[in-house]
């Protein structure tokens, strides 16, 4: 994987762990370079410089592969997968645990949590009743669809239920990689920048929705909304948009209500198919 998104992450760095189960898996990856190195010579009285080919192997087609093979089971048990993606401290675990808090009555939510180190937003999501499992990627900087497989075979969710993937605080790299989830939501905070859309436009043009977070801060941080919104739909003229306060619940009820619509649309297609 470094080889592509410049994570220079190690085969060996990658930990799973099944939050309150005491299970630890160490899960290795590798990214595989061919490399042909031509040799100076001499060919009828012409001189040659050395010449360098690298071949580098497709990772992200392997990635591509498995995430169909994530796609089909959760199709298989209609489990609506949702990808989260973001910089780190936009605010991801908090709207996943008032998520949770207000909703697990209505839908079965679990959680894959991906940080480099520490179980630290596992633990916080374990608090809100929901199954959870942590990866820890090390050096790595986003979560790939392997992880994701392995992650699911020990969170091991039900039928009918939604999975909640919360990404590796990173807007470039998790853009690259899909996980077989069914939707991505981009989750920005109001204490960034209002160019970020521009700043980093593959990760907003592979996004469902967007959820702007932290409205709260407004009146006190100068980030304009409307101008936001403008540079992500010149990325992707399809993204929707929910401004919210995770903290004090401001806009949940829209987020809410198209959580419900997409769990409920997902289910009944599974269901006829």
């Amino acid at each position: 994987m470094c080889s592509t998104c410049g994570c220079n992450q190690p085969a060996d760095a990658v930990t799973i762990t099944r939050i309150g189960g005491g299970i630890h898996n160490h899960a290795p990856f590798r990214a595989l370079q061919f490399h042909l190195l031509g040799e100076e010579h001499n060919h009828n009285g012409h001189s040659h410089q050395p010449v360098t080919i690298e071949l580098e192997q497709d990772i992200l087609q392997k990635n591509n592969l498995l995430a169909q093979r994530n796609r089909g089971y959760f199709e298989a048990k209609r489990i609506l997968a949702l990808n989260l993606v973001s910089s780190p401290g936009s605010g991801k675990t908090a709207l996943l645990e008032r998520t949770i808090n207000d909703l697990k009555q209505v839908m079965p939510i679990a959680v894959i949590e991906g940080d480099q180190q520490t179980t630290h937003d596992a633990d916080r999501i374990a608090q809100t009743g929901a199954p959870v499992v942590q990866i820890n990627t090390g050096k790595g900087c986003h979560l790939d669809s392997d992880m994701v497989h392995k992650a699911v075979r020990k969170l091991d969710p039900p039928n009918d239920s939604l999975l909640m993937i919360e990404n590796v605080g990173n807007l470039v790299c998790p853009a690259l990689f899909d996980l077989g989830e069914g939707g991505r939501v981009v989750i920005i905070s109001v204490t960034e920048g209002d160019d970020k859309p521009i700043k980093y436009p593959d990760m907003f043009f592979s996004a469902n929705l967007c959820i702007i977070n932290k409205i709260d801060l407004l009146p006190y941080v100068p980030f304009d909304v409307e101008k936001a919104k403008s540079y992500a739909l010149q990325v992707n003229p399809q993204l929707r948009f929910f401004e919210v306060s995770a903290l004090h619940g401001q806009g949940m009820d829209k987020w809410y209500d198209w959580l419900k619509t997409q769990f409920a649309h997902f289910r009944d297609y599974q269901h006829i198919h």
